[in-house]
């Protein structure tokens, strides 16, 4: 596909604006930065990964996954802003879903050793891990402040932090693993993810594409429960004081 052609896609861009204007819904200005921001990381990331992929710079690999650590942590962690060191711990969780992840892959010769197999795939996973991670952390608050009473009178009784709160935790990493449990249930049947769409319009079999698309979905829900379980087993302890209260979070 040409630059040529690719443009005529802002045609998409530019109704969805019209729309916002007509509507009177006030996105314009949003939806004109997400556009030209998206673009351009994508160019960006597209010929750092050219480059990459032709090196085979050990330490460049290294470097990229660790900056999609370190962004996708950043990002969740916005929606624990008043949990004080919430962004260590995320980044910790998906560092060991990282390492987790892409050891059994390359261990179990699943994929190869090389930058083009593990960068798109540590991307999609740690991608999944990051809206597992704001999910979780935004749950977790919610159960915190809807079941205060039920905390407290637990921490009264004798109850540990951790006991007091088994429930709660509980109930986050379900929610948390909600988008991904479902995605698993419907697709093939309600959607054709990217990568094997990707492959089948670059040109590959179709029963080959899915396979790789299995291997993704598989890893989407590794990633995703070791990532939420262990935030549970790290983030409990932000939701109380140092003196055991339970702290009062905003809604986000």
């Amino acid at each position: 596909m040409s630059l040529f052609s690719l443009s005529f896609t802002l045609l998409f861009v530019f109704a969805t604006m019209l729309i916002s204007y007509w509507q009177k819904l006030g996105l314009e200005k949003e939806i004109a930065i997400g556009t030209v921001r998206s673009a351009l990381q994508l160019l960006f990331i597209g010929y750092v990964l050219q480059y990459i992929f032709k090196t085979e710079n050990f330490l460049l690999l290294v470097l990229i996954i660790i900056v999609m650590i370190g962004v996708a942590s950043w990002n969740a962690s916005k929606r624990g802003d008043e949990m004080r060191g919430i962004i260590w711990r995320i980044a910790f969780s998906i560092s060991v879903m990282e390492l987790i992840m892409m050891g059994m892959l390359i261990g179990l010769h699943l994929i190869k050793s090389t930058p083009q197999y593990i960068i798109p795939l540590s991307g999609m996973t740690i991608g999944n891990a990051m809206i597992v991670s704001g999910l979780f952390v935004n749950q977790l608050k919610r159960e915190a402040q809807s079941t205060r009473g039920e905390i407290e009178a637990l921490l009264s009784l004798g109850a540990t932090a951790k006991q007091a709160l088994h429930q709660v935790r509980k109930r986050a990493v379900k929610f948390s693993m909600i988008p991904t449990i479902d995605g698993m249930k419907t697709v093939g049947l309600v959607q054709l993810p990217g990568m094997m769409t990707g492959m089948i319009i670059a040109g590959a079999e179709p029963v080959e594409a899915v396979r790789y698309q299995i291997l993704i979905v598989f890893s989407f829900t590794g990633s995703a429960a070791i990532t939420s379980i262990l935030l549970s087993m790290l983030c409990y302890k932000l939701v109380f004081t140092t003196d055991l209260q339970l702290k009062v979070f905003s809604n986000n």
